[in-house]
């Protein structure tokens, strides 16, 4: 029963009926993720730590299905984390930092909470680009001194596996497991999914709480789901949202505790869908703009109407080079971090700096964005960050993306891969990426759909009619030819 072509096919609904027929355990279920891991990972160098109790919680887990029935969709559902987000376990959390790499999350990010209440198996943790790649303006897409480089398992070891959820990305499109939750402050989801053919939900600021998570900045950070079909990632975002205490910008999200009604095989309404000419469309290779010329075909044969818009706003171009919001909040970030959520004996960026300039063997790329973000105090107090915030609200949200859809009566912008992640980003907006074909090199490259404030109903709508009707993911290659079949006992 278990086997790659048969996951490929199925979901996490698929996964529970099979569980409930008792053709396959939790526990079968893990033990076949961690032999592809034995397997493969030394291929593509995805996978940082593997939970050392995940055997036991799934047989756990198994006897409460016996004997109480299931938690949820996810109850004895292996699932991946990046290496930045906590784990009151054996696990570590270090951000891809060597630095870090003996310390531990001092508790259970919230978002980890929801999933092992929810009853999933927190299998392990993913590499990823160090630091949130905030860390040198040199590092590779899904390089850590920890891990070393995450290579994408779609072509050659040169082509760019995307950033900085990078090891989340490929662990799914390997099977290593089936989903796994990233984090983006920028493209950080959206970049490594759609460049290793998967899907990948950035949510609205808010909707996931980013307490536990080591932070780059208050204004943009979030986690998300990263899977082979929207289906999962709408199930994923069901289990992850809800109200912390600790987390203000959860206490504003409207109360939405299912995603899967939006699950429709077609669109029942048109909707406006705009793609934006200036700054994106004409920066693009040829080859990515025959894929967004072929998606903007199929969601015409969907029943879209498609708008070519100009630009989002009329400082656009200094919005996307503006990122001193981030500059400044990453060391008020960091500082309390380190602080009170680790137990690393590190305790604020100076000290880290310091561990790196001690270990020259750590630091292959340079820590230059870290040193820039020394330089500023901490406090947030300073002018420049001020403007920077304010300019980011009302110029990317009010002026921007707001204004722009108000005006344009549009439901979602249409983008390739992680080109317009910035000024959404900025707003705190949600995107979907879904796999969108392949380049002559052979890197998939995903089609990425944006909407308003909360409004990924909407976009999973969106995302999942357009799966259904292209159908565009495949496995990589190698891992086609090499199924391993593992004949489960019930």
């Amino acid at each position: 029963m278990l086997s790659i072509d048969w996951l490929e096919r199925s979901t996490i609904l698929d996964l529970q009926q099979a569980m409930l027929a008792q053709k396959f355990t939790s526990k079968q279920l893990v033990q076949f993720y961690l032999n592809q891991i034995a397997d493969h990972n030394h291929k593509v160098n995805a996978i940082l730590e593997i939970n050392p109790e995940a055997v036991m919680i799934a047989e756990s887990l198994d006897r409460e299905r016996q004997i109480k029935g299931i938690r949820s969709s996810l109850h004895g559902i292996p699932i991946l984390l990046k290496d930045n987000i906590n784990t009151g376990d054996h696990m570590h959390t270090s951000a891809g930092s060597q630095a870090l790499a003996t310390s531990y999350g001092k508790d259970d990010a919230f978002l980890v909470k929801k999933l092992r209440h929810a009853g999933a198996v927190i299998l392990g943790k993913t590499n990823m680009t160090e630091w949130a790649n905030f860390m040198s303006d040199k590092m590779p897409n899904g390089y850590s001194s920890r891990g070393g480089q995450v290579l994408n398992p779609y072509g050659p070891r040169t082509l760019d596996v995307g950033g900085s959820s990078s090891g989340s990305a490929v662990a799914i499109a390997c099977h290593f497991a089936t989903a796994a939750i990233g984090t983006e402050t920028n493209g950080s989801i959206l970049s490594p999914s759609s460049s290793n053919g998967g899907v990948g939900l950035k949510p609205t600021v808010g909707t996931i709480s980013r307490s536990g998570i080591i932070p780059i900045s208050f204004s943009q950070d979030t986690a998300g789901p990263m899977t082979r079909n929207v289906t999962d990632a709408a199930i994923l975002l069901s289990h992850l949202t809800g109200e912390d205490p600790m987390d203000p910008a959860t206490h504003s999200t409207p109360l939405q505790k299912d995603y899967t009604p939006y699950l429709l095989p077609m669109l029942y309404e048109p909707l406006r869908i705009g793609i934006v000419q200036k700054g994106y469309y004409d920066t693009m290779h040829m080859e990515e703009q025959e894929k967004l010329d072929k998606a903007s075909e199929d969601l015409k044969e969907m029943g879209c109407t498609m708008i070519n818009i100009d630009q989002i706003c009329s400082d656009q171009e200094q919005l996307e080079e503006d990122y001193q919001v981030l500059r400044y909040e990453f060391k008020s970030g960091i500082n309390r971090y380190l602080a009170k959520e680790t137990s690393a004996s590190f305790r604020d960026l100076q000290s880290i700096i310091n561990y790196y300039q001690q270990n020259p063997l750590t630091l292959p790329y340079g820590q230059s964005v870290l040193l820039e973000a020394n330089e500023t105090s901490g406090s947030l107090t300073e002018a420049q960050y001020l403007h920077s915030r304010v300019r980011d609200i009302s110029q990317a949200k009010e002026k921007g993306l707001d204004l722009l859809m108000e005006t344009e009566k549009l439901d979602a912008l249409l983008f390739v891969g992680s080109y317009g992640s910035t000024l959404p980003a900025k707003a705190g907006y949600p995107s979907i990426t879904v796999p969108g074909g392949f380049t002559s090199n052979k890197k998939p490259l995903g089609l990425t759909f944006t909407g308003k404030a909360f409004s990924e109903p909407q976009l999973i709508k969106l995302a999942y009619a357009f799966e259904q009707h292209t159908r565009q993911r495949i496995l990589p290659e190698w891992l086609d030819n090499h199924q391993t079949t593992q004949q489960s006992q019930p």
